[in-house]
């Protein structure tokens, strides 16, 4: 059996990756997270290790023996960090580095893997259209202090294995739908916004096209990624189901049978028009995976 720290293990995503652990295997799970106003206790639904800690300031001490570490702490919401980017030096950086330094000094460490996001690869729009798909072997070109902290941790990773021999795997995922995210995000607020009337913020014309999978079919191919004998390497994980923003409020809307109240203002600073990703390399090394398409999870969530 091993053990399994998982950092940001409360937050949506990494309170999904905790619950299919402890249901599916039998490793110990430790949750590492500093619970701010991202995590929710009652995302996991057994009994759990936490360890209450901002992951800039955990220690040796605090994490006992390990196998394993899966970094999903970050702050991840764009537009607080276009309000005030130093929260994201703080954690998605210096956190990640505070968590290295520990790492690369355990014998025992057998996998870092670092959670990151397709916007390290920047605006496809930018490219040509041949060329509006990212690869792992992209060039990275972030947009936001958001996405430059994760270019840089994911950078610090890399750097670990080349200058002290660190095992890692680090993956790039697309925007994750679900149940339990926070209702500043995306989907949560235009639903929240719909049901009662309130008139929902559009960014410009809303034509910013993003990549969406369900966060239970992220977390299996992380956890495939996990456990496998694959060791220094970056995967991209995505669905290859893509919509305009104003799609995804329309297809709300419909479901609902609602009018939507549409407020359209200015374009956030910095804002990339496209993310759209390449699941190729992992795909071709473990196989083909299915996702939840959203418009029926939406008709089910909203069911409900």
């Amino acid at each position: 059996m091993s053990r399994i720290i998982v950092t940001g293990g409360l937050g949506f995503i990494g309170s999904e990756f905790v619950n299919y652990v402890m249901n599916n295997t039998d490793h110990e799970v430790v949750v590492l997270d500093k619970m701010t106003y991202a995590a929710n206790i009652d995302n996991i639904k057994q009994p759990f290790h936490l360890i209450k800690k901002d992951i800039c300031k955990v220690t040796q001490d605090d994490l006992g023996d390990y196998d394993y570490i899966v970094n999903f702490a970050a702050e991840t919401h764009v537009d607080n960090s276009i309000l005030n980017g130093r929260p994201f030096v703080e954690t998605n950086v210096m956190g990640t580095f505070n968590l290295l330094e520990l790492a690369r000094k355990n014998n025992k460490l057998k996998k870092f893997l670092q959670i990151s996001t397709d916007e390290v690869y920047g605006d496809m729009e930018d490219n040509d259209e041949n060329n509006r798909i990212s690869t792992e072997e992209f060039p990275m070109k972030a947009s936001s202090y958001y996405s430059a902290t994760k270019v840089s941790s994911d950078m610090l990773v890399i750097s670990a294995n080349r200058t002290y021999g660190l095992p890692y795997l680090i993956t790039r995922t697309c925007n994750n739908f679900g149940e339990h995210q926070n209702n500043e995000k995306f989907i949560p607020k235009i639903i929240s916004s719909i049901k009662n009337g309130v008139e929902v913020p559009v960014y410009g014309d809303g034509s910013q096209v993003r990549e969406w999978i369900h966060a239970s079919d992220n977390v299996k191919q992380i956890y495939k990624l996990l456990v496998s004998d694959v060791v220094n390497e970056v995967y991209n994980i995505g669905s290859g189901e893509r919509y305009q923003n104003i799609d995804i409020i329309n297809m709300i809307g419909n479901i609902l049978g609602t009018d939507v109240k549409y407020k359209f203002v200015e374009d956030r600073l910095g804002h990339d028009k496209r993310y759209s990703l390449s699941s190729n390399k992992f795909r071709n090394t473990f196989g083909e995976y299915e996702c939840i398409k959203l418009h029926k999870w939406l008709e089910e969530i909203i069911v409900k």
